[in-house]
C-alpha cells in the first residue's frame, strides 16, 4: 500500500512571510514529503526549490481565479494527502485614504477583501478535510487586526476578520485536535510595501522586524497550540493597548503619529 504524503501547504509563497515560511518548514516538520506552494509568478516558485530543504509542488495561478482551484482541488483527490499544516499567506494591503484608493482604483479595496478573507476561507475550507489530529492552521493576520486604523482602513478590517475567524475556527476545532494561530506581525520588511505605500510614521518605521524572525515565532507558537502570535515586544504592548484602552483614542492617536 502506497504510503500516504505528509504534506504542508502554503499560499502566497512567492514571496514575503509566504516565501520564509517554505524556508523554514523543513526544519520544523522533519518528516514531510511535499510542500504544496500556491501563488501568481511561477518563476518565484520554481527558484524557491533552491532555497526549500522539502520537495515543492507548485500550484501557479491566480487565487482570485477558479483554476487554481480546481488544480488543488484534483490534486488533492488524487493524492490524498495528510496536510499537516496549511499556512494562509496570501493577502495585500493598500495605505491611503478610503476616497482616494477608491479614485485610484475601483476594485482595488474589494480585491483587498476578496484575497484577504474571501481566499482565505475558502482555502481553508477546501483543505480541512484532508486534515487530521494533530495538524495546524496558521492564518496570516496583523497587529492592524486589533483596532481600526485610519489610512489603512480596509486592510486593517480584513486583518480584523482573520483574526476573529481564525480565533472561533480554533474553538469548533479543538475536539479534532486541529489547531488554529492567527500570525499578527506589526510592519515586516518584505515587498507588502511596494504594493501598499511607503511606511509612514516614526513609530511604524522604529517597528520593523524581518520575515524570519517573525515566522520563526508564528511556527513555535503554533507548536504551543497558541491562538494567536505575536512577535516583539512594542507589537505585544500594541495587542495589550488595543484591549484597555478606548479605541476611539487609539484611533486619534494613530492620526497622530501617522503624520
Amino acid at each position: 500500500m502506497e504510503k500516504q504524503k505528509k504534506i504542508v501547504v502554503v499560499t502566497g509563497a512567492s514571496s514575503g512571510i509566504g516565501r520564509e515560511f517554505v524556508r523554514q518548514l523543513g526544519y520544523f516538520y522533519r518528516g514531510l514529503d511535499e510542500i504544496w506552494v500556491i501563488a501568481r509568478r511561477k518563476e518565484k516558485l520554481e527558484n524557491l526549490r533552491e532555497e526549500s530543504r522539502v520537495p515543492l509542488r507548485i500550484f501557479a495561478g491566480d487565487l482570485m481565479r477558479k483554476q487554481v482551484y480546481k488544480n488543488y482541488h484534483d490534486a488533492l483527490r488524487e493524492a490524498g494527502p495528510d496536510v499537516r499544516m496549511l499556512v494562509n499567506a496570501a493577502g495585500f494591503g493598500k495605505s491611503g485614504i478610503f476616497t482616494d484608493i477608491a479614485e485610484e482604483g475601483k476594485k482595488l479595496q474589494t480585491d483587498m477583501v476578496d484575497l484577504n478573507c474571501r481566499v482565505l476561507t475558502r482555502m481553508t475550507q477546501m483543505t480541512l478535510p484532508w486534515m487530521g489530529r494533530g495538524s495546524r492552521i496558521l492564518n496570516l493576520a496583523s497587529a492592524a487586526a486589533f483596532c481600526p486604523q485610519p489610512g489603512f482602513a480596509v486592510y486593517a478590517a480584513t486583518k480584523a476578520y482573520v483574526l476573529s475567524f481564525s480565533r472561533a475556527l480554533g474553538a469548533e476545532l479543538s475536539n479534532c485536535g486541529i489547531y488554529v494561530t492567527a500570525v499578527c506581525p506589526g510592519p515586516v520588511d518584505t515587498e507588502f510595501f511596494s504594493v501598499s505605500g511607503e511606511l509612514k510614521g516614526a513609530f511604524k518605521k522604529l517597528s520593523l522586524v524581518k520575515a524570519p524572525l517573525v515566522v520563526h515565532k508564528a511556527l513555535k507558537d503554533s507548536r504551543r497550540k497558541r491562538p494567536v502570535s505575536v512577535y516583539g515586544v512594542v507589537m505585544n504592548a500594541a495587542r495589550a493597548g488595543a484591549k484597555i484602552i478606548p479605541h476611539g483614542f487609539i484611533v486619534k492617536a494613530e492620526e497622530l503619529l501617522a503624520r
